[in-house]
């Protein structure tokens, strides 16, 4: 199956040369979602951060017809590793059953200075 970009109605387009999420074999790559407050403009907390993040990959996957029971892989980037306890806890609110396999690194910075966690996700039909 080649790859193709799915509508994603729910979905802002990309501000930068990048989709949302790609399909390819039966797998959905979704790029990395941030937890920004884009009214206000504001920083965050960083588990309110990934609650945001979180919930983008959700939006993300519902207009797919799938869930988060469906992620296989999820790949989690901290600025601040010593966050990974608050952030972890957040993450792992979002699944019931078993949670997908997950790396999770510390990175020198994201895209834009406020931000404190990026998260992508693999997902599966």
């Amino acid at each position: 199956m080649p790859k193709s970009v799915p509508a994603l109605p729910n979905v802002p387009a990309p501000r930068a040369p990048y989709s949302a999420a790609v399909e390819a074999d039966g797998l959905v790559f979704i790029s990395g979602q941030v937890g920004y407050d884009p009214e206000s403009g504001l920083p965050l907390e960083t588990v309110d951060q990934t609650r945001l993040a979180m919930e983008r990959i959700g939006v993300i996957l519902g207009d797919l017809g799938l869930g988060f029971g469906d992620l296989v892989k999820t790949t989690v980037f901290l600025i601040d590793i010593s966050e990974f306890s608050s952030v972890n806890e957040v993450y792992g609110s979002f699944f019931d059953g078993e949670p997908p396999a997950r790396s999770t690194f510390q990175v020198a910075a994201l895209p834009r200075p406020q931000l404190r966690v990026e998260i992508e996700a693999i997902a599966v039909r």
